[in-house]
């Protein structure tokens, strides 16, 4: 019996992700994931740092970089370095923009691992809506969260294919929202909540709800880059083309978990967090919200079919 708890009517209450029966259920977690999470540390020093992609050698599997900045003085600025980079990686357009990871140095070469682009088009934008919402957002108290009928905030992130992307983007089609973070190891919670996600999107194409739109937003912004999240939808099958995982800075999370009603709490290696799955209407409205683990893909599309 896990020991995963919440109430389904409090979205206040903290749930922790932590199962006593993850070992017996690994099998719903996508391998290339249960991969990621078993493997040891390699314990290798990591340093932060920024610069420009100058050229992208994709049979080398390498962004060439010229160095902005670099923690500890690993790298001078303006040197040029090369960097071999994850498959995913190398699937974004980078070329010619400014971006953050941790370098580290092993098996004879430079490797950059937790990418993140700084610039790039729609980032100026993105920045505005995130500011205007942090102050928007300060003062409120944990009971002031989204409600049914409540017109959600405007912000903006980073998707899976390394694009600034605002929520209003979306205006004029109904999207469903949801929150995970990609290492999470109890099968009952993130990982159920993906498979349905990625359930959904096929059953709706399927009754041909073409305008519906899909919305992941990452509790875990540190480890989950725009290469992570892509490859974490190719492991639960999610086709892209309507699907938008998210990630961003910290504290813009922390932002939208207390406009949306969700708690988090990092300890133990993990994130214990309460969840919440909301349909938000063409205009930018939650016209459904299901509090907890326990929802289905049926009562979803149920509620977005009154909306067509």
């Amino acid at each position: 019996m896990g020991l995963c708890k919440q109430s389904n009517f409090n979205p206040l209450s903290v749930e922790t992700c932590a199962d006593a029966g993850f070992f017996q259920s690994f099998v719903m977690v996508p391998k290339i994931f249960l991969f990621l999470l078993l493997i040891p540390s390699l314990g290798f020093a990591a340093a932060l740092i920024t610069g420009k992609v100058v050229e992208v050698a994709a049979d080398e599997g390498a962004l060439m970089l010229k160095i902005h900045s670099s923690e500890e003085g690993s790298f001078a600025r303006g040197e040029t370095e090369a960097f071999r980079v994850s498959a995913g990686d190398l699937e974004i357009d980078y070329m010619n923009r400014v971006i953050r990871g941790h370098a580290m140095h092993y098996n004879k070469r430079w490797h950059l691992e937790q990418i993140f682009p700084l610039t790039g088009e729609g980032s100026a934008e993105v920045f505005r809506a995130n500011e205007a919402l942090k102050e928007a957002t300060k003062g409120l108290k944990r009971s002031q969260y989204l409600r049914e009928g409540d017109v959600i905030p405007e912000f903006g992130m980073i998707d899976q294919d390394g694009a600034f992307f605002r929520v209003k983007q979306l205006s004029g089609k109904a999207f469903v929202i949801n929150f995970i973070f990609t290492r999470c190891a109890a099968p009952k919670m993130c990982p159920a909540a993906s498979a349905r996600m990625a359930a959904m999107q096929d059953e709706a194409r399927k009754l041909g709800m073409k305008d519906l739109e899909f919305v992941t937003v990452t509790f875990d912004p540190t480890f989950d880059s725009p290469a992570v999240l892509r490859n974490y939808a190719e492991g639960y099958g999610i086709e892209l083309s309507n699907f938008h995982l998210l990630t961003g800075s910290s504290e813009l999370i922390n932002d939208l978990l207390h406009r949306f009603g969700i708690l988090k709490l990092e300890e133990d290696g993990t994130i214990n967090h309460t969840m919440a799955t909301l349909l938000v209407d063409q205009d930018g409205r939650v016209a459904y919200r299901k509090e907890g683990k326990y929802w289905t893909v049926d009562e979803f599309l149920k509620e977005a079919q009154k909306l067509q």
